[in-house]
């Protein structure tokens, strides 16, 4: 096993393809090609399945790109160490969150003292967050109550109450608060398997011996809101993130006191990377 084959490997199944990493390298296709074939012949293991369109990691491969990842990783770490103190920080970060406005204070401030640092910012759940930053598909994850613990940094974002909300025709008129009990009565439109809101409903019908039944489930708190304001049932939610929405009214859970904490979150592992280091140091000043 030779580097140079490694490093061939871990950028084509980085990029995806022969002829991305080989400009990735500044090397030739066949260059690419010919290393991760010897890498395949000494080991007598096959890396990628290879058709004409597309180029998908084996089994085996999948394996392997586990342990590169962090490898080059600290090969980066060593190179920013040896490197001048005082160079900008720049880099793609990749930021997944349960719901964005949790973090567009953080990214506005970060992009204003580093312009070279290049943000892209998708949604998820909580389950798929940590699932993404442990397979190191992201960088920093905003989830909701994440239990302590060596595998991941935290910095607290704050917490809201978790309501429930409902067309004004399926509520009681003037009700500020109803109790879980009145609530589950209701067609039920609930997130999917993983989202922590769901679980935090679901361990308070538990704790008051009550079953839910929801009559839909909807992957993504958007959908979720777009099926409560059509008027498909009663749906659950932060108060921070439901916003403003004239189609809605949100009321309390009488008596559960249930309330969603946010945090921003990053693999342990990958703390003392500096693109990491510099998200999370700003989230703690902040």
């Amino acid at each position: 096993m030779r580097y140079a084959q490694i490093k061939a490997f871990h950028h084509v199944a980085l990029l995806g393809g022969f002829s991305r990493a080989a400009e990735a390298l500044s090397l030739t296709q066949p260059a690419i090609s010919e290393q991760v074939r010897k890498l395949e012949q000494a080991h007598d293991t096959l890396l990628f399945h290879r058709d004409r369109r597309q180029v998908r990691l084996t089994e085996a491969g999948e394996a392997l790109l586990r342990l590169t990842r962090p490898y080059f990783e600290a090969e980066a770490q060593i190179t920013e160490h040896l490197s001048q103190s005082g160079a900008a920080v720049a880099g793609e970060l990749r930021v997944i969150a349960d719901a964005a406005h949790h973090v567009t204070g953080l990214l506005r401030e970060l992009r204003a003292k580093h312009p070279q640092i290049m943000v892209s910012l998708r949604g998820g759940n909580t389950g798929e967050i940590l699932d993404e930053l442990r397979a190191y598909k992201a960088e920093i994850g905003v989830v909701g109550d994440i239990a302590p613990g060596p595998e991941f940094d935290t910095v607290p974002l704050g917490g809201a109450e978790i309501i429930a909300f409902a067309p004004p025709e399926l509520l009681p008129r003037g009700a500020s608060a109803l109790p879980l009990s009145y609530l589950i009565q209701l067609p039920l439109v609930m997130r999917e398997t993983g989202s922590k809101t769901r679980q935090k409903i679901e361990e308070e019908a538990a704790r008051q011996g009550l079953r839910l039944t929801p009559g839909i489930v909807a992957e993504g708190r958007e959908a979720v809101r777009e099926l409560v304001a059509s008027g498909a049932g009663v749906g659950f939610v932060s108060r921070a993130e439901l916003g403003a929405d004239d189609r809605v009214r949100a009321v309390s859970i009488e008596g559960a006191g249930l309330r969603m904490e946010e945090t921003l979150v990053c693999l342990s592992q990958r703390r003392d990377l500096r693109l990491i280091r510099t998200v999370m140091d700003l989230a703690r000043r902040g």
